[in-house]
């Protein structure tokens, strides 16, 4: 059994890996994006004292989002560090990921201009997280979410493809076994649903 911090847990993502963990055994403490301050490190520090892992699935729709992502990335290093969790698995964009051909989704033709703020500022926490010496790996959609869509109950890895999608439980399933197995280190992987 592990023990998982999770933070955003108010969060789609965030309450789909946490009901994932818990239904695997695992101790999971849930932490809500208004009650936490992910971008505070003292917040970070109490929150993950005596955690195995730590899953990032916060978000501030209120807040700047190059703000927000990069503020969090720095707290999540200084506070995961100073709570001796070396494990982190940061739910990412598909936008950031290369598609078959290796060009970023962000950088193709034709990517939404109104979702650019929001992708860059996940790049640049993305890249200031990979410069730390956390054990850390970024799981993301290949392409979108299926909101409406029944769960598979499974998922495999895949390059990045805005026509892929996989629902938030199938999403979870890959989160939670990141944090178990630790298959994938230092890397960006995309998921989709797939049986």
């Amino acid at each position: 059994m592990l023990k998982i911090v999770v933070f955003g847990a108010d969060g789609k993502a965030g309450s789909a890996a946490a009901a994932e963990a818990k239904s695997r055994g695992h101790q999971v403490t849930s932490l809500d994006r208004p009650d936490t301050d992910v971008t505070d490190p003292t917040v970070v520090a109490g929150g993950a004292a005596g955690h195995d892992v730590a899953i990032m699935a916060a978000a501030d729709p209120t807040a700047d989002p190059a703000v927000f992502f990069r503020s969090a990335a720095e707290s999540l290093i200084t506070g995961l560090g100073q709570a001796g969790v070396n494990r982190l698995v940061w739910m990412s964009l598909a936008s950031l990921l290369p598609d078959a051909n290796g060009v970023r989704l962000m950088d193709m033709d034709g990517f939404p201009a109104e979702f650019q703020p929001f992708s860059l500022a996940h790049r640049a926490a993305l890249e200031i997280v990979r410069g730390s010496d956390l054990d850390w790996v970024a799981v993301s959609p290949a392409g979108n979410f299926d909101t409406g869509g029944q769960p598979v109950g499974a998922y495999k890895i895949k390059e990045g493809d805005l026509t892929a999608s996989v629902t938030y439980p199938d999403l979870a399933r890959a989160l939670i076994d990141e944090a178990e197995r630790e298959q994938f280190r230092r890397t960006h992987i995309g998921v989709v649903g797939a049986l």
